[in-house]
């Protein structure tokens, strides 16, 4: 394990297919991120989005604090087959005081006892199936997580409504009520941009905010 760090954003535990898709998305967003997995494989597989992916043998109280994760802001437990070990984090976790704390559940019985301790639950496969039902329908996939019931983070094709203007002229947080986090431009990410920034056509930004929020702001933007 490695030393452990005073401040950090984002902590996940669990490094399967959603917890590792959700420490690449925060990272190349800019965001410092702690994952945790007692799987060393796993674990070597996210140290190219984040410096403090951790080998941790055994979800105990003791073995979080020293990865550091009394110190995020947001931690989501991404464990979803060991229902017991789920649980068990999720009550240590929240016992640790972290400020949000976000759960996967795989089941709704599971995913109730996850909200009586106190967590927000996702269930990835089901609302990533009702989501990505929406999205074919409208015709507009790309890639998105779902963060729970109201927000996501969602990459978004820049349509004729904003070409030509700048990030600060459409002014999305005051508008929408959603940030936009990354700009995609010739396969280039871009987490670091000016409010002058000018938006062209092929462009891709990634936003997060509520669905609702965002399902407006792109329903605009192809005015």
């Amino acid at each position: 394990m490695k030393k452990q760090v005073s401040s950090v954003p984002f902590g996940v535990i669990g490094l399967g297919r959603f917890g590792t898709a959700l420490v690449e998305t925060l990272a190349k967003s800019g965001k410092e991120v702690i994952a945790v997995d007692k799987d060393e494989q796993k674990v070597k597989a996210v140290r190219k989005y984040t410096d403090f992916a951790l080998v941790v043998e055994a979800l105990n109280e003791e073995n979080l604090q020293e990865a550091g994760l009394q110190n995020c802001e947001t931690v989501a437990i991404c464990i979803g087959e060991q229902v017991d070990v789920s649980i068990l984090t999720t009550m240590l976790v929240i016992r640790m005081g972290i400020p949000h704390v976000i759960s996967k559940a795989t089941s709704r019985e599971h995913g109730e006892v996850l909200k009586q301790l106190g967590a927000t639950v996702v269930y990835p496969e089901a609302d990533m199936a009702v989501r990505i039902g929406y999205r074919l329908i409208s015709g507009k996939l790309l890639d998105f997580i779902y963060l729970n019931n109201e927000v996501e983070i969602r990459r978004i094709q820049i349509d004729s409504g904003i070409l030509g203007s700048t990030v600060q002229e459409i002014d999305a947080r005051r508008k929408y009520g959603i940030n936009i986090i990354a700009i995609e431009r010739d396969r280039q990410t871009q987490v670091d941009f000016s409010p002058q920034f000018c938006f062209q056509s092929g462009d891709i930004i990634t936003v997060i905010g509520k669905v609702d929020n965002i399902d407006r702001f792109e329903s605009a933007i192809q005015a």
